[in-house]
């Protein structure tokens, strides 16, 4: 059987005893980083037969190994670095694998930063929307965060401490001044969760003295249709959204993301593209 075996992402006492149970039964612990697993392992007390990586760089070739095994008998528990496998890493292509040869699959679940930022975040839990990082290019992201403009449903991506303020000026610059939170190192000491307007965590994050460190989790609250836009806002959206799209798709874009009058957003793209 393949475990995916879910490890703490920050406090140690979030390991469960069936996740300790699970490790030192399995034969192979497959890891994302050895080493990381390795100091984690140390930590806990935890002593595993063997282990082995899989991760993005060599899945391809390590997949087919770990499928040979598992096919013969030998029980493999997957761990990502922190956290519950499969988010943000390539291991639910072992576990359609696993499905194809029909060798069973189980979960031992356990910490997890998405929905615990979720939680945090003080925003709608209802329906919500994952999509990983934010590309660390600004063209690339500004263009990931069109495809979420009008999704009725809180967004969540993680991202990293040195890019946060850049982050923050392109969602609101596509997604306008929404309700948002800031989560980060979530179940560790200095763990915080800061909700406001996009425009006031830009003004307080600017300032050196608030200069964030550590994992971070962004919030966006859902589409409605009645985001506020400033002149320069909606001027910098067109513009934006006139770089990858004609005219007419521009005009629909962004009258569905701010619900402004569409003939008056016609008028402004006309302007703007001359």
């Amino acid at each position: 059987m393949l475990y995916l075996v879910s490890t703490p992402i920050g406090n140690l006492g979030d390991f469960s005893e069936r996740a300790r149970q699970t490790l030192e039964y399995v034969d192979i612990v497959a890891c994302e980083d050895t080493r990381t697993s390795g100091q984690l392992f140390s930590l806990l007390g935890i002593k595993v037969a063997a282990v082995t990586p899989y991760h993005e760089h060599n899945a391809e070739t390590a997949r087919p190994k770990l499928i040979e095994k598992l096919k013969k008998g030998v029980n493999i528990a997957l761990v990502s670095d922190a956290g519950t496998p499969l988010i943000s890493d390539p291991g639910y292509k072992l576990v359609r694998d696993c499905q194809t040869h029909h060798i069973p699959v189980t979960t031992i679940p356990g910490a997890n930063a998405v929905l615990s930022a979720l939680q945090l975040s003080g925003l709608p839990t209802d329906a919500f929307l994952f999509a990983g990082f934010l590309p660390s290019k600004s063209g690339a992201r500004k263009h990931t965060l069109e495809t979420y403009q009008t999704v009725p449903a809180t967004l969540i991506f993680y991202e990293t401490a040195n890019r946060l303020n850049d982050s923050l000026q392109d969602i609101c610059t596509v997604l306008g001044n929404r309700e948002m939170a800031v989560v980060r190192e979530i179940t560790k000491k200095f763990e915080e969760t800061r909700r406001d307007t996009v425009e006031n965590l830009i003004r307080f994050y600017a300032d050196e003295e608030n200069t964030p460190r550590g994992e971070i989790v962004l919030v966006i609250n859902r589409f409605d249709g009645t985001t506020q836009y400033t002149d320069l806002q909606l001027d910098d959206l067109i513009q934006n959204t006139l770089q990858n799209h004609s005219v007419r798709d521009t005009v629909d874009i962004v009258t569905g993301q701010t619900g402004k009058n569409k003939k008056q957003i016609y008028k402004r793209v006309l302007e703007l593209a001359q």
